[in-house]
C-alpha cells in the first residue's frame, strides 16, 4: 500500500481539470516519469508556480470536480510520479476518481464545509496529512492545530488501495 501522507498543496479551485493536471501534449510520452516536471503545468491559479510549489507535496487539497475533462491515466500517474497519492475534494470526476483507485491512490471526499474549514485554518501555512487508513480518518496539522476527519471509500475501492492498484489487486483475485 502506498504512503498517504504528507506536505498539502492547496488548489483553491473547482473543476481543475485533466489538461490542466497534465497537459495533452505530454501524452506521447513512453514513461511515467517522463510527466514529472509538467504536472499542473498549465493550471493558471494567483500566486501558484509549480515549480517551487509542487515539490515536496504529497497531498492536494481542493474545490469541487477534480480531474474532469478526458479519461487519461495520464492525470494520476503525473501526480503519483511527483509522489502525491491522496487528493482530497468535494468531488471528484468519476472516472478520474476511479483511475486514482485503479492506480493504488486515494481520491477522498469531503462535504463542501469541511473543505472550506480546512481551507480556512490550513491554507497558506505549512500543513501535512496523516491517513488513518483501518479507522478512515484523516488529521490534518500545522504547528499546534489540528482537525480530524472521518472519510468512507467503498470496500470494493479500499481492496484496490490495499492491494497497490488495479493490476495487483487482480493478479491476486484472478
Amino acid at each position: 500500500m502506498k504512503d498517504f501522507k504528507g506536505e498539502v498543496l492547496f488548489l483553491d479551485r473547482s473543476d481543475i481539470n485533466t489538461d490542466e493536471i497534465i497537459p495533452a501534449r505530454y501524452l506521447t510520452e513512453i514513461t511515467r516519469e517522463a510527466l514529472k516536471p509538467h504536472l499542473l503545468e498549465d493550471l493558471h491559479l494567483e500566486e501558484f508556480d509549480p515549480p517551487t510549489d509542487i515539490p515536496g507535496k504529497r497531498v492536494v487539497i481542493t474545490r469541487s470536480n477534480f480531474g474532469c475533462g478526458s479519461s487519461r491515466e495520464h492525470a494520476p500517474w503525473a501526480l503519483e510520479v511527483n509522489g502525491i497519492h491522496l487528493v482530497i475534494a468535494e468531488s471528484f470526476a468519476r472516472i478520474f476518481r476511479q483511475n486514482m483507485f485503479n492506480c493504488g491512490m486515494l481520491a477522498i471526499e469531503l462535504s463542501a464545509v469541511i473543505i472550506d474549514g480546512l481551507f480556512g485554518r490550513f491554507a497558506g501555512r505549512q500543513a501535512v496529512v496523516e491517513v488513518d487508513f483501518d479507522n478512515s480518518r484523516l488529521t490534518v496539522r500545522s504547528g499546534d492545530e489540528e482537525e480530524t476527519v472521518p472519510f468512507t471509500i467503498s470496500d470494493f475501492d479500499r481492496s484496490l488501495v490495499e492491494a497497490g492498484g488495479w493490476v495487483e489487486f487482480a493478479d491476486a483475485h484472478y
